[in-house]
């Protein structure tokens, strides 16, 4: 399935061309149809016939698009995702300034492929005139990603030439291989509408895999966030199917969203498999008649995919590119869009309105704003625009820092089984690290953690000195809690948990509970200290079941110090306000159990009488041993929990 998409200035006859060409007029709005002038995207189909060039024919889509200059942003929304261009310029006219800007616009997306038609020619009677136009085209076309492509006499009011413009399309398109199926399909919405008894009905061009009736999605980018969907049918030129192949027309019927919670730019896709975005790194040209150089930080309307969104420019490398020029920026965008490396795009400056140029996206997903004369970040950009698949994957790596491999792939662009060939090739030459997940076999799958070897280090070292400057700084505590850990390090739990096991496996981390500690530290106490500590367990001896309340323990070492006997497991408390000395509680744990093994039972004041103690201190202590699970209560008594009746 293949989608051709026109271009040209207006008035100079596409939408006609496309009737004639298809039986279908592709202007769908009343105001279109009563002003004789595109607005908005259009769309007509057809099967071409039969031969040489395509011995089975083959069925293509058309989209229409809009060639006067203040409906840019809508053509623009429609030329994303074609895999060749139907270039409309009118006999009786020549070129004219959108067919300039239409063609740059072309040539910015790399659209590899394309028919001139030339129009209305049946109005021109002078051959020398008609040769001078095509003169004329040869030269506009020269260098571009035109250049070449055949230029065919047509006239959509006679019929002249359509045979020999059908047999150039078919030529043109046998030369272009299928559309890639990566299992990662993505449906940009150009249209959404209601139609009743159906619903919700979405169209776009579907690119990178397949749908299919029946698919959970969700519908990414734009201020709504993420909206989760359903297909409950699927249709191609009005014909319905059970499975939507890359490439083609598709429109979607959508169960569990509404028509207002959609917009034109968003994306459908299959849950998990893209990541939406307010920051890219791209590459740029920027044309060289525009009307003025591209500064750092100037405001832009980013057109990708079908999305529109205002961005504002990071100029990486320079502090502005003059017309005619190449550079790196990082557009900072205002909402969401659904960006994967290789997209192509345009930038257009908002006032006075006017196509900027556009290049490539290199990262959909850098990890934070670059610094704009780094020497590292413009090596890596080089290296993501011209790379092997090994580079791309390690600078994609470098990026994002930790990710899983189904991110990878995401983030790469590249074909799921590349990806696995690749990863798995760096891990053996050790300069990827992949960090076992819980549970999981050593074998590489879609969740596998992976980070580059230098990006490793980088995390261990600062997890180290992390650790070891807390230590430093509390000597009196065990050590730090995860959840500052996690914080400090900037490591989701998923990822940290499974650096946690490597470090842990290392020998370079102890967790302790929820507190993570150097495997070398003990809490120690200077002379001073140690000299109170001292003094309170003296007052701990003299009354080992009736000892000093934490309170009165506090006041007497100091807060920090008591919770270091805690942690260092001298004390336990067995309440917010009692505490015995570990050996003491273990030596009445073992009294009571025998207690219990010999009389079955026994109650709170028989244990105070026999300790000797108060209430208050038994009290604790008992249920203490309750929440262990070492006793139950029943009334006034109590069993061991182990025991029977």
């Amino acid at each position: 399935m293949r989608v051709i998409g026109t271009a040209g200035h207006v008035d100079h006859g596409k939408s006609t061309l496309i009737q004639a060409l298809t039986g279908i007029h592709p202007d769908r709005l009343k105001e279109e149809r009563e002003r004789e002038m595109t607005i908005d995207l259009g769309f007509a189909w057809m099967t071409l016939p039969e031969s040489e060039y395509l011995p089975d024919g083959e069925e293509v889509g058309f989209i229409d698009v809009p060639g006067h200059r203040d409906f840019i942003a809508n053509m623009l929304a429609g030329v994303g995702g074609i895999d060749a261009a139907l270039f409309v310029v009118a006999a009786d006219e020549g070129i004219m300034p959108q067919t300039r800007e239409h063609l740059a616009i072309l040539n910015i997306l790399q659209i590899q492929a394309g028919v001139i038609a030339l129009t209305k020619v049946d109005l021109v009677d002078d051959e020398a005139w008609l040769l001078m136009v095509e003169d004329d085209l040869h030269n506009l076309l020269r260098g571009t990603v035109l250049d070449g492509a055949p230029i065919v006499r047509v006239s959509s009011r006679t019929g002249q030439g359509m045979t020999e413009l059908i047999s150039a399309i078919s030529l043109t398109l046998s030369k272009k291989p299928a559309r890639p199926d990566l299992s990662r399909p993505r449906l940009p919405v150009d249209r959404v509408f209601s139609m009743p008894g159906f619903g919700t009905i979405v169209t776009g061009t579907l690119l990178d895999g397949c749908l299919h009736v029946g698919d959970e999605v969700v519908l990414l980018g734009g201020i709504l966030g993420e909206r989760r969907a359903r297909v409950r049918g699927l249709q191609t030129h009005k014909q319905k199917e059970d499975l939507a192949v890359p490439g083609s027309r598709t429109a979607v019927n959508l169960v569990g969203i509404a028509v207002d919670q959609i917009n034109r730019g968003d994306v459908v896709a299959h849950p998990n498999d893209y990541f939406p975005t307010k920051r890219i790194d791209v590459s740029f040209h920027l044309l060289p008649d525009v009307s003025q150089p591209l500064r750092h930080n100037n405001e832009v309307k980013l057109f990708l995919g079908a999305a529109e969104v205002i961005a504002r420019v990071r100029l990486l490398g320079v502090d502005e590119l003059v017309p005619g020029e190449i550079g790196w920026l990082q557009l900072e965008l205002d909402h969401a869009v659904v960006a994967v490396r290789g997209d192509r795009y345009i930038l257009r400056r908002p006032s006075p309105a006017e196509t900027l140029g556009g290049g490539e996206v290199l990262d959909p997903h850098p990890a934070s704003r670059h610094k704009r004369f780094s020497e590292e970040v413009l090596t890596r950009l080089t290296t993501l625009a011209q790379g092997s698949p090994e580079g791309i994957l390690l600078q994609v790596l470098r990026g994002a820092g930790i990710a899983t491999l189904q991110e990878i792939i995401a983030r790469s662009n590249l074909e799921a089984g590349t990806v696995y060939r690749v990863i798995a090739q760096l891990i053996g030459e050790g300069k990827l690290i992949k960090l076992e997940d819980e549970g999981s076999s050593s074998a590489l799958s879609d969740h596998s953690v992976l980070l580059s070897r230098e990006y490793w280090e980088q995390k261990t070292n600062q997890a180290i000195w992390e650790l070891d400057s807390y230590h430093q700084m509390y000597p009196l505590r065990q050590g730090i809690p995860r959840e500052e850990f996690k914080s400090r390090l900037q490591m989701p739990t998923k990822l940290l948990n499974a650096a946690l096991r490597q470090w842990m496996q290392e020998g370079k981390v102890v967790e302790r509970g929820l507190i993570l500690s150097r495997p070398s530290h003990i809490i120690r106490l200077n002379p001073s200290q140690q000299a109170l500590v001292d003094k309170l367990l003296k007052r701990f001896e003299a009354a080992p079941y009736a000892p000093p309340t934490v309170k009165e323990c506090v006041a007497e070492v100091g807060e920090e110090i008591f919770n270091a006997l805690v942690e260092r497991g001298d004390f336990i408390c067995v309440s917010n306000e009692v505490v015995f000395r570990q050996s003491n509680f273990e030596e009445m744990v073992e009294i009571v159990k025998k207690l219990l093994e010999k009389h079955g039972t026994i109650t709170a004041a028989e244990v105070r009488d026999y300790f000797g103690t108060s209430r208050r201190y038994i009290l604790a202590f008992l249920e203490y041993l309750d929440a262990m699970g070492i006793t139950v209560r029943e009334g006034d008594v109590r069993r061991l929990k182990t025991s029977t009746k």
